[in-house]
């Protein structure tokens, strides 16, 4: 790694680093590892930097499996409507086996988030559905932390367009790598180091969330007054996390958040997001639901409404929650003032919530337990994992104890 300050770094040094910290930092990947990539043709610059360095910490073998906008775009105009029932599942049960073999996953995000706009919503549903349920013995060992893997960003023409619509097509790209060198923190002397500090931080403030034992949180914001129950023998997490390989990953590159498993029965009343959410290619804004007795009982959203209540009916898991999260305010990636437009960037920026799948490590000994056993701790099961926004610098966040009395969590969007 180059010892020059970074910004004296030339662009491809910059990739280099941003590699190393893919690698040494997001999958801490070992010696004789697998490694199952997947990416965007216009991260192919880059993928071959985390190739050659995952090479230098030893893998035996790289895969990248490239996914091309324009040909999913073709799928969705010119396929015969069957084809969206069907997925190559010869493919998901080829991933699935490499993680049974010990293989580490890296996802390369950045696809363009408006995509599908325009596209027939049922179409874009049943296609989701079908990659979901061929995927889901691959996504079981990730959601179940059996593997170590790691998700961060590289930057494309049409995610750069929709972040920075007012600039030329070569500065939006240029501004938006730069914003993914700051908030993937390898803009200091040594990102690992950085980055093991960061994780330290985020731990102590697990740690005291753990010693808490809430037995539900409350969030009241700006059209939000909602009470998130929390699973029967919940555990907080943050930061990186030891995999039942027993390697230290970062999952999240970037991460701000402290999350935990709420109850998929005790979430009650009403939440408005405070960012849009781009999910497979369709942006949908201004969401704003209801639950009762844990499940969404009313939703509404003043663009992409028919995408959200498809969502939340692709099965009886899809409308209760498998995740809630705490991120303060002053997180350097809300403090950018950007809407990245990508989950793995705004939902760092922003208190969330996650409709479907728990994590099993996300309670005591979860990751031993069978899935009717987490099901009566209250943890969701569901053939989605999907994020999005609710906190600000206008909410405030309690912890209810077991006793119904509530003390101050977040502040203005803030740790009390």
């Amino acid at each position: 790694m180059s010892t020059k300050p970074f910004a004296n770094l030339t662009f491809d040094e910059k990739l280099d680093r941003l590699a190393l910290v893919a690698v040494r930092v997001g999958l801490n990947l070992r010696e004789g590892q697998e490694v199952v990539v997947t990416a965007s043709l216009d991260h192919i610059p880059f993928i071959r930097k985390v190739v050659a360095e995952a090479y230098k910490a030893g893998a035996y073998a790289v895969t990248v499996l490239y996914q091309d906008d324009v040909a999913t775009l073709a799928r969705y105009q010119n396929a015969p409507d069957a084809a969206f029932d069907f997925t190559p599942k010869w493919l998901a049960d080829g991933i699935a086996e490499a993680y049974r073999s010990g293989a580490a996953r890296l996802g390369i995000t950045g696809a363009n988030p408006a995509l599908l706009k325009g596209q027939d919503p049922d179409k874009i549903n049943r296609a989701n559905v079908a990659a979901s349920k061929a995927s889901k013995p691959a996504m079981e060992l990730v959601t179940r932390h059996t593997i170590n893997w790691s998700i961060l960003a590289g930057a494309t023409p049409a995610w750069a367009r929709l972040v920075f619509p007012d600039l030329p097509e070569n500065e939006a790209v240029a501004r938006l790598w730069d914003a993914i060198f700051s908030a993937s923190r390898i803009t200091g002397d040594d990102p690992v180091q950085d980055w093991k500090d960061h994780g330290e931080n985020i731990m102590k403030r697990v740690a005291l969330l753990n010693e808490k034992r809430y037995h539900a949180l409350h969030f009241r914001g700006p059209g939000t007054d909602l009470v998130v129950g929390l699973a029967d023998d919940h555990l907080w997490a943050g930061g990186g996390g030891v995999c039942g390989n027993g390697i230290f990953c970062n999952a999240n590159i970037p991460t701000e958040e402290c999350f935990t498993t709420p109850h998929k029965d005790r979430v009650n009343g009403t939440v408005t997001a405070s960012k849009p959410l781009s999910h497979q290619g369709t942006l949908i804004e201004n969401i704003s639901v209801r639950f009762e007795n844990g499940k969404i009982v009313e939703a509404h959203a003043t663009a992409g409404e028919e995408a959200l209540k498809k969502l939340i009916a692709v099965d009886e898991g899809a409308s209760h929650l498998g995740e809630v999260a705490l991120v303060p305010h002053s997180s350097p990636i809300a403090q950018s003032g950007l809407l990245f437009w990508n989950t793995l960037f705004d939902e760092n920026a922003a208190s969330h919530i996650a409709l479907g799948q728990a994590y099993a490590t996300c309670i005591i000994d979860g990751e031993n337990l069978n899935e009717t056993t987490l099901n009566s701790k209250g943890a969701n099961s569901s053939l989605i994992h999907v994020d999005w926004m609710i906190g600000s610098g206008e909410m405030n966040v309690d912890g209810v104890r077991a006793d119904g009395t509530e003390e101050p969590l977040m502040r203005s969007g803030e740790w009390v």
